[in-house]
């Protein structure tokens, strides 16, 4: 079984991201972050992000050990192209390419079970089994309830009353306004 990780539209030329590819393919995880740290390319950053990405996908989605993880295959295809242009001599005008590139790392065991951790399963919930809750906690939730909807007039009447002092003591047309609503 085979764990990835995927990285799409990198902008790095695949040709340039290549390089960095073909040395880290056949590795173990732990060799290949070594190797990032010395490779000086623009891409190692990156590289380094997904591997620690597919690797930890590997450990938390399906209990495998880290240290029982090899780079099974690295594949880096081309992206979309971001095309501009420069203009030239003459009135002409000649198409400039930004190239990106998509990385996938797949990461795959060395030795199959070894170290391998079980993985916690997700709890079902059933609908025929609900808890079932005392009368007291049903009485306690119910004047919750209740004390909060009286909080809520509260406030509601208050705001209501300061809304109607503002017109009254303000002159025109808002004192018409409110006047007609309370009646």
């Amino acid at each position: 079984m085979q764990v990835s990780a995927k990285l799409n539209n990198f902008r790095k030329s695949p040709r340039k991201v290549r390089l960095v590819a073909s040395m880290l393919r056949g590795l173990s995880v732990k060799e290949a972050q070594n190797q990032l740290k010395f490779i000086v390319k623009g891409s190692t950053p990156n590289f380094e992000k997904l591997l620690k990405s597919a690797a930890s996908n590997a450990e938390n989605n399906f209990g495998w050990d880290k240290e029982n993880l090899f780079i099974k295959d690295v594949v880096v295809n081309e992206g979309a192209k971001l095309k501009r242009w420069l203009p030239r001599a003459y009135g002409r005008a000649s198409l400039i390419l930004k190239r990106t590139s998509n990385i996938e790392i797949v990461v795959a065991e060395v030795v199959p079970g070894k170290g391998r951790k079980k993985v916690a399963k997700q709890e079902i919930k059933e609908v025929k089994g609900k808890p079932e809750v005392s009368k007291k906690e049903k009485e306690k939730t119910k004047e919750t309830k209740e004390e909060k909807k009286e909080i809520v007039k509260e406030r509601v009447e208050k705001e209501f009353v300061d809304e109607k002092k503002k017109a009254e003591k303000s002159k025109g047309f808002l004192k018409r306004v409110f006047r007609r609503k309370s009646m």
